[in-house]
């Protein structure tokens, strides 16, 4: 009617996407590359939550007030201190790598996020978070965590050649990547080697500890390999190019998934980004860690990669250029033609 206001209701921002990481020793630059690589990619709001020793806060909150105000509005932090609610705290924090047992108490310590993505430090996204965390909606009514095999092979896996406890499936899984739904973790009553009934998440961690410490060599993983041995409708696995490692190439090219849509989250354990014994790993890592933010993707990261690739070529890893590229290159035309489209609308309304 005249002189009546219309009132459009905006659409609801959708809630943001929650990363977790655990930060300690000399693990700041790793920690900030990778989340630099999650910022760059992704179009939906991120919440970083940061587990780090008291000594690394002032400088996690240094670096990233230091980042361009177009990439901060895109995600908000919070650091937390190295905590362990059960159990001794040393044990836990001396448990495999220093404090990389935090892991496993992030469904007790996090208690109002409902669902998490977990990356260790040493991981890059070489495309959007938003495509790994759509695999929630993939979860059946048990699956609870999501993660990627150890090993595509038995016969040259770890766990299938080495391991002296229960581990999940024919090669165990690895969880420098695991997808999480939190609230599903702590509704559970998981089944378990020790008493005939259920355990929650909380009451199950020290006393399966205890247990299989004496076994156990990746700490932490092992502990979610057990768990998931005994509850495995509880997991639901994604495949390699979600998780890829070097063990995915130095041994000729084992990972089917990356070979066709190209490597989606690339995970340089064992030190590979700081040493030559991989060079392909450490060239994406470096490219990611010198790109100037405000600068074009294309010509200050697509193409700088490409050339330091082809020092590469002599390599097992390197022989293989696409399964890298291939994924990146698709993201930064996806970032490319979102920018256009936004700035072409914006100056179509004047």
């Amino acid at each position: 009617k005249p002189g009546e206001q219309k009132h459009s209701k905006e659409p609801s921002p959708l809630p943001c996407m929650h990363l977790a990481v655990v930060a300690c020793g000399d693990r700041l630059e790793e920690t900030l590359i990778m989340l630099k690589s999650a910022v760059l990619f992704s179009s939906r709001r991120l919440c970083f939550h940061i587990f780090a020793e008291d000594s690394l806060k002032p400088e996690f909150d240094k670096k990233l007030k230091e980042w361009p105000s177009s990439y901060t509005k895109k995600f908000e932090y919070n650091i937390y201190p190295i905590t362990f609610s059960v159990g001794n705290a040393q044990e836990w924090k001396k448990l495999f790598k220093p404090c990389a047992a935090q892991r496993l108490f992030l469904p007790v310590i996090l208690k109002d996020v409902d669902s998490l993505l977990y990356v260790d430090t040493d991981v890059l996204f070489l495309r959007p978070i938003d495509d790994i965390w759509h695999i929630l909606k993939e979860f059946n009514s048990t699956q609870l965590a999501a993660m990627a095999p150890e090993h595509e092979i038995p016969k040259i896996g770890w766990y299938s050649r080495f391991a002296r406890h229960p581990y999940y499936g024919t090669t165990g899984v690895n969880s420098g990547v695991m997808l999480m739904n939190l609230t599903r973790i702590r509704n559970t009553q998981f089944k378990n080697s020790m008493i005939p009934s259920g355990l929650t998440w909380e009451e199950m961690l020290y006393p399966l500890y205890q247990k299989y410490k004496n076994y156990i060599t990746w700490g932490d993983q092992d502990l979610l390999n057990i768990i998931f041995y005994f509850n495995p409708e509880c997991l639901y696995v994604f495949p390699c190019q979600w998780n890829y490692r070097p063990d995915h190439c130095m041994y000729g090219s084992n990972c089917k998934g990356a070979e066709e849509e190209g490597v989606s989250i690339l995970h340089g354990n064992r030190g590979v980004y700081h040493d030559d014994k991989q060079p392909t790993f450490k060239a994406l890592y470096e490219v990611i860690r010198d790109f100037p933010f405000e600068d074009n993707l294309f010509q200050s990261l697509y193409y700088p990669l490409q050339s330091k690739f082809l020092d590469t070529v002599h390599t097992l890893c390197g022989r293989i250029p696409q399964v890298f590229l291939k994924q990146i290159e698709k993201t930064m035309k996806k970032v490319y033609e979102n920018r256009v489209i936004v700035y072409l609308g914006a100056n179509h309304r004047y």
